[in-house]
């Protein structure tokens, strides 16, 4: 029995992890973060760099961090969660830690380890927390999930928006931007 699943972990102990582990914690479970794979990385850097082109170009007050970068969802101690990339357009939710609530766009790319996290708890997690924007990319696939969270936010989650890496993905919140990921990749 993993032990780290029946205590409740706050962000203290996170925060009190040696340089170079890292976890998160959803509602005061732990999970361990296991090291990503290089195409992982290779779809996080270029979503990430597309999207902060996107937002330099336009000059608003949006910033974009690739992770590991800190979001504290719920402002509470028990909820710490490093997406892959976060967009967090109200620089009053940014500190030295990180964000301080629910960022405007969040994107996980799926791992073997974070499957269930990403396409399940995360999910709910990231809806009732007011995240506006949710992206779930799986490189196995080759399919990307986009939840647009609204006042219908119940029926989006049944009724993500899903789209190959081939086909042109494009924002809710931003109506004028767009990717095809394979050619990101190329």
């Amino acid at each position: 029995m993993d032990l780290k699943k029946m205590v409740e972990y706050t962000v203290d102990d996170i925060m009190n992890l040696p340089e170079g582990e890292r976890a998160e914690l959803i509602d005061g479970v732990w999970y361990d973060m296991a090291t990503p794979l290089r195409e992982h990385q290779e779809i996080v850097m270029a979503i990430s760099g597309r999207l902060d082109q996107y937002v330099r170009d336009k000059g608003g007050k949006c910033r974009v961090y690739p992770a590991p970068f800190a979001v504290f969802l719920n402002k509470d101690k028990r909820n710490y969660i490093e997406p892959d990339v976060t967009v967090v357009c109200d620089p009053e939710k940014l500190d030295k830690y990180g964000c301080n609530g629910a960022p405007d766009l969040v994107v996980e790319v799926v791992s073997p380890s974070t499957k269930d996290r990403d396409y399940a708890i995360k999910l709910f997690k990231y809806r009732d927390a007011g995240v506006k924007e949710y992206w779930i990319i799986n490189p196995d696939s080759r399919m990307i999930n986009t939840y647009s969270f609204s006042d219908e936010a119940e029926e989006r989650v049944e009724n993500a928006d899903q789209i190959s890496f081939d086909e042109e993905l494009t924002s809710s919140l931003y109506p004028d931007f767009s990717l095809t990921l394979s050619e990101l990749l190329k």
